[in-house]
């Protein structure tokens, strides 16, 4: 759909790299094109988790650029805003596990990506920030909502108030990351990851993902009474009595999703 992001796929992981050298930054072109690589992911059943990195050793991404908005159009910042929001909730929502190879510097709305996904595996020589607010912007693609719910207050305003860039160990740390790995083996770590979620049933993926999210965004009562309903729910798939046969059967299970 764009050559800024390209798709590969390896049996149940695609990979998405972005591609806009120097600084891999997002582009109205890429940010649009986001959701429908997204959703043509999705249709495929047989793919269950995407890994998205940056291109070359330096840069996950950059964000934007920060001459889209040089001539302070309005119409200009609105449309990014839109397209950021609408691509990174693509992400967030999907129903693909999804993790972020962060391969170098995450600035901006490229942290805002690795925000949006599941999980975080981060090179040794990573840096992170949300610098927007240095030069009179703000993190418009989840940052101030995402980032808090994973580090902190404290951390989140450090980030953002005081312009803080931190480094993968202290990434790791604050829970901004899972794991911290040697240079140029995010990649590698993160499909490897990734290839766990085949042993896991499809159905119930899904089901737990959609719940953890609950966890934020809904109040303890409502979430709960989520739970167990999305348990009951399960009971209608043929994979759910697969999984307890296969266990008892001491046998790896044979999902179908159905």
């Amino acid at each position: 759909m764009t050559d800024q992001l390209l798709v590969s796929i390896d049996g149940p992981v695609a990979t998405l790299t972005i591609n806009n050298p120097k600084a891999n930054t997002w582009t109205l072109e890429s940010l649009n094109a986001l959701p429908d690589i997204i959703a043509d992911l999705e249709t495929d059943a047989s793919i269950r988790a995407l890994v998205i990195t940056g291109a070359g050793e330096k840069f996950f991404s950059a964000g934007a650029e920060l001459t889209t908005f040089a001539e302070g159009d309005v119409a200009v910042a609105s449309e990014m805003a839109r397209a950021f929001g609408f691509a990174f909730e693509a992400l967030a929502e999907c129903d693909l596990v999804t993790i972020a190879a962060i391969n170098g510097y995450a600035m901006g709305g490229g942290l805002e990506a690795a925000l949006a996904c599941d999980m975080r595996i981060a090179e040794s020589h990573a840096q992170m920030a949300l610098p927007e607010a240095a030069v009179g912007l703000l993190p418009c693609a989840g940052g101030t909502q995402r980032l808090p719910w994973l580090v902190g207050e404290g951390w989140a305003k450090r980030m953002i108030l005081c312009g803080e860039r931190i480094d993968a160990d202290t990434a790791l740390d604050i829970g901004l990351v899972e794991e911290v790995v040697d240079s140029g083996e995010s990649l590698t770590v993160a499909m490897e990851l990734a290839a766990k979620v085949q042993a896991q049933s499809p159905a119930s993926v899904v089901s737990c993902k959609r719940l953890i999210h609950a966890a934020e965004r809904q109040p303890l009562q409502t979430a709960l009474a989520m739970e167990r309903e999305e348990f009951v729910e399960l009971f209608n798939t043929d994979d759910q009595m697969e999984g307890v046969t296969a266990f008892l059967e001491k046998r790896p299970p044979e999902w179908t999703n159905s």
